[in-house]
């Protein structure tokens, strides 16, 4: 079954069973025990770590304060004392605690504290590869012990869900283009032609036109000869 702590398996045996043993303990719903689990771990972290410059001491605090005297205060060492600590602190209220609280929230920072931990034991300590650093508590692999993907599926869906929505975006935009392009040609305004009415050619004199002219004539003579003979 894999565990998050599978990097470790080839750096320490020992180290790797303890808090792998954390992990089932965890699974199983024993809160209080990954707990004491995880700070064992811790401790035997700290005896591997402080080596020949162990003497005298005895006890996990006795240890912890010898690592910490013999710290150089580097960022890495700070976070790595400041876990051993809080594992301690948690695994001993676990083992003392009267009542089982099923305290999983305190059980799951133990557990991602002994992660970081590990890394940096791994790297720090054992000259393990760097990329170990790169690593992060997969809860999902906690809860089921199977590691469903590989990094490098992980990263090939990954880059196939981006194309996919590239292509979807690519194509959206094509479709907004041609619904504009159509609209526009809907819309574009039609130049409006006038025609202006001609005017009609003169009319010639018609027939009517001449009898009326003839007889007005006669009609004036026959005036003028009587107003004359008068």
């Amino acid at each position: 079954m894999a565990t998050n702590f599978d990097f470790l398996k080839n750096t320490d045996k020992n180290l790797y069973e303890i808090i792998s043993d954390a992990e089932k303990l965890y699974r199983d719903e024993y809160f209080e025990q990954c707990m004491g689990q995880t700070r064992r771990f811790a401790e035997n972290v700290c005896k591997n770590v402080l080596g020949e410059k162990r003497t005298t001491e005895t006890t996990f605090d006795q240890m912890l304060a010898t690592l910490k005297d013999n710290a150089q205060n580097s960022v890495q060492e700070k976070e790595f004392i400041e876990d051993l600590y809080f594992l301690k602190k948690c695994g001993n209220r676990s083992v003392h605690s009267s009542s089982v609280k099923k305290d999983a929230i305190n059980a799951m920072e133990c557990l991602q504290r002994a992660f970081e931990v590990a890394i940096n034991y791994s790297v720090y300590h054992k000259k393990e590869d760097k990329k170990n650093l790169e690593l992060h508590y997969d809860i999902e692999l906690l809860a089921t012990g199977k590691r469903d993907k590989t990094l490098a599926e992980k990263y090939q869906k990954a880059k196939e869900k981006a194309a996919t929505k590239e292509k979807q975006t690519k194509t959206s935009t094509k479709k907004t283009s041609a619904a504009k392009t159509t609209v526009n040609k809907k819309t574009k305004p039609i130049k409006q032609q006038t025609t202006m009415k001609s005017c009609p050619p003169p009319q010639k004199i018609t027939p009517y036109w001449i009898v009326v002219g003839i007889f007005s004539l006669i009609s004036f003579c026959m005036i003028i000869f009587l107003l004359i003979t008068k």
